[in-house]
C-alpha cells in the first residue's frame, strides 16, 4: 500500500488491495480530490484514522437507461408531496449525511475535514446535492461529485420519510443526462434500483 506525501498523489488503481485500498495519507485538497475522481479513487476513512483511498474492482455502478422503479415507488412518485430541487443546500445535505445512523458503523466517514472539503468542491461548481422536501422541511439527500464528464459519483444520501431519498435519487436521474452514476460500493438498496458490479478498467473508460 502506497503512502501519500504533498508531493505524491495517487499510484496506478491496479495497486490497489483486493478489497480495493489502494493508498493512505494526503490531503482533502480540491486538487487532490480533483485528481482522485479523475482517475475513479475516492476518499474513505473513519474519523481520527488517516485517510484511506480506494478504488474497488469491480466497480458498483447504475447505467440511468436500466434505472429500476417498482409499480409502488411509481405511485409514491405519483402521489407524493415531495419537493425535490438540485444545489439549494449543499451545506445542509452532507451534514444530514455525517448525522445518519448507519447499521455496523459506529462513528460517521463524512468527517468535519470531509464536509469542508466538499464544501469548497460545491462552491468550485463540482459537487452536488440533491434535496427532498416535505411541507417545506428537508426530509432526505444526497450529495456527490460532478467533474462534467458525464459521470455522477454518488458519495452519501440520508432520509428522515421512506421513501424520499429514493424519490430524489429516481428523481434527480431521470432529469439528468448522465451516461453513468457511480455508486461506489454495493448496497441491497442501491441494487433494488438497477446498480450493478462492472470491472474497474470497464468504468474507468467512462469517466476518461
Amino acid at each position: 500500500m502506497n503512502f501519500l506525501n504533498k508531493h505524491h498523489f495517487f499510484p496506478p488503481v491496479s495497486q490497489a488491495t483486493e478489497d480495493g485500498l489502494l493508498a493512505f495519507g494526503g490531503d482533502l485538497s480540491p486538487e487532490r480530490l480533483l485528481a482522485a475522481y479523475q482517475n475513479g479513487i475516492f476518499p474513505w476513512f473513519e474519523d481520527d484514522n488517516t485517510i484511506l483511498w480506494w478504488s474497488p474492482d469491480p466497480r458498483f455502478v447504475l447505467f440511468p437507461s436500466k434505472l429500476k422503479v417498482s409499480k409502488s415507488m411509481k405511485q409514491v412518485l405519483r402521489n407524493c408531496d415531495f419537493e425535490v430541487t438540485v444545489n439549494k443546500d449543499f451545506n445542509a445535505v452532507i451534514t444530514e449525511c455525517a448525522k445518519a445512523k448507519r447499521p455496523g458503523q459506529d462513528s460517521t466517514w463524512i468527517t468535519n475535514g470531509m464536509v469542508e472539503a466538499y464544501n469548497t468542491l460545491h462552491q468550485l461548481g463540482f459537487a452536488k446535492s440533491v434535496e427532498v422536501w416535505q411541507d417545506q422541511k428537508l426530509v432526505a439527500g444526497l450529495y456527490g461529485v460532478d467533474l462534467n464528464n458525464g459521470v455522477f459519483c454518488g458519495e452519501s444520501m440520508f432520509t428522515k420519510v421512506s421513501n424520499a431519498s429514493k424519490a430524489g435519487f429516481i428523481t434527480f436521474i431521470q432529469n439528468s443526462n448522465y451516461k453513468l452514476i457511480d455508486c461506489q460500493v454495493y448496497t441491497n438498496h442501491l441494487e433494488s434500483l438497477g446498480a450493478e458490479d462492472i470491472p474497474r478498467d470497464e468504468f474507468l473508460k467512462y469517466i476518461k
